[in-house]
């Protein structure tokens, strides 16, 4: 797609939106950058009036957006919203800002999505690509716009995308050439509204996929596992528990691959500096990323050994008064919180609640047995996870109006040989601005105890 001379207007003004706003410009369009909030409300945003960008804040674009020849969506704004279904009706292509990166991609793209694991599983694999594409760019979700590397790339590079659904969303043409789709469990209701919605979000990373593509599959989920029915791809299957006959799988403390010229043992897990079963997935689909990449097994396992994992995801933070303390803030969901709780040997205080996502919480709740010793609830979910916990009779939780009175009340009922985690099965919108936030503030707190 040409973009120069092109009027366009970008929705959202998080990273991603700024970053697409910025590189439009240096290709030579006329550019509007649109937030719903206020100019004082955004702090700064001079610097981007300069770069001769228009902002128009405050509201949507409604009564605008039919003097645009593109719309561009970050990934936090709805696709419902009246100007989006005005510009469909008025012909104008509405995408979204990994699809506007993608049309100027000259290199392979690896795109991972799924429910939990993929910040994890797109920062491994992103490593060991490159081992083999040292210049290889890994973007998207993770917290590094696709706009604001792209054009940096050759043919000769790589990409390692960590792709959501609200990102999927408006994707049309993109087409990577392999895909990983590592779980699903129910999450992003709120927007998607149903199950079936969120699950053929995911299934876009796949759609353009041909015979020539690789497409990543978790065979232990049986939503991911029916999705090699419905694509193109080669598709590679990973597994926790069952040896496979193609593709690579945990038997006992080893991993094992049987791919290609590969029928081999990668590496124990005894070597790795990640915990549970969970991360035993995330890197099984981290190496098959490779193997489809190209890069030599021999060259990953010093990536492997030497990989602790990423922040804000189940992250040691200190030991205070024979406590550990553990920084999970990027468990937003029920399943992710799962597997934080899972993942502690030692009895938990666990710090929860958040944001309302239109989640259930029994199946996290159904964990906690033999496992959390207290709960301490914050945020709007509270009075909701504290009724789902009345419901399966566990009854050692408490309430605390702020988040710095939840990490003081862990401090004071957690005793020596227990651990406190940070693992909220929500989202943090309510009291913060995002995730990261959370978890910084979190592990300041301890820091200082």
């Amino acid at each position: 797609m040409e973009y120069k001379d092109k009027k366009v207007i970008v929705c959202g003004m998080a990273k991603s939106g700024i970053s697409a706003a910025q590189l439009l410009k240096k290709l030579g369009a006329s550019v509007t950058l649109q937030d719903l909030k206020k100019r004082e409300e955004l702090g700064d945003v001079d610097y981007i009036e300069k770069e001769g960008i228009v902002l128009y804040l405050g509201k949507n674009p409604d009564d605008i957006i039919e003097n645009f020849d593109l719309c561009i969506m970050s990934p936090g704004v709805p696709c419902d919203l009246p100007f989006v279904e005005k510009a469909h009706k008025k012909n104008i292509p509405v995408i979204s800002e990994v699809e506007f990166a993608y049309t100027l991609t000259k290199c392979p793209v690896a795109a991972i999505t799924g429910t939990n694991g993929k910040t994890t599983t797109t920062t491994l694999a992103g490593e060991i690509v490159k081992c083999k594409y040292p210049n290889a760019a890994v973007v998207g979700n993770i917290g590094v716009p696709y706009s604001s590397k792209v054009m940096g790339l050759t043919e000769s590079d790589y990409v390692v995308a960590e792709i959501s659904s609200f990102q999927l969303e408006t994707a049309d043409t993109f087409h990577p050439h392999i895909s990983a789709v590592l779980n699903i469990t129910p999450d992003h209701l709120n927007r998607h509204k149903t199950l079936e919605n969120y699950i053929n979000m995911k299934e876009r990373v796949f759609r353009r996929q041909t015979e020539k593509d690789f497409c990543i599959l978790n065979f232990e989920d049986e939503t991911t596992r029916k999705m090699a029915d419905k694509t193109k791809a080669q598709v590679f299957f990973f597994s926790s528990a069952k040896k496979l006959d193609k593709g690579i799988w945990l038997q006992g403390r080893d991993i094992f691959v049987k791919w290609g010229k590969y029928d081999t043992k990668v590496i124990s897990i005894d070597d790795l500096k990640l915990l549970g079963t969970h991360n035993y997935e995330n890197v099984m689909a981290a190496i098959a990323v490779g193997i489809c990449a190209g890069v030599e097994i021999k060259d990953m396992v010093k990536v492997l050994k030497n990989f602790a994992g990423v922040e804000h995801r189940i992250e040691f933070v200190k030991t205070v008064d024979g406590v550990d303390y553990y920084n999970d803030s990027k468990g937003t969901n029920v399943d992710a919180a799962i597997r934080g709780v899972m993942a502690m040997v030692k009895p938990c205080v666990l710090i929860g609640g958040g944001y309302d996502k239109g989640s259930e919480y029994d199946d996290w709740v159904e964990k906690f047995d033999g496992r959390v010793k207290e709960l301490v609830l914050i945020g709007v979910t509270a009075k909701k996870i504290a009724e789902c916990c009345d419901r399966h009779g566990f009854k050692n939780y408490r309430f605390a109006k702020t988040f710095e009175e939840a990490v003081n009340t862990c401090r004071k009922i957690a005793e020596k040989g227990d651990c406190v985690l940070l693992s909220p099965a929500c989202a943090s919108w309510d009291m913060f601005k995002s995730y990261e936030q959370r978890g910084d503030i979190f592990k300041k707190m301890v820091r200082s105890f």
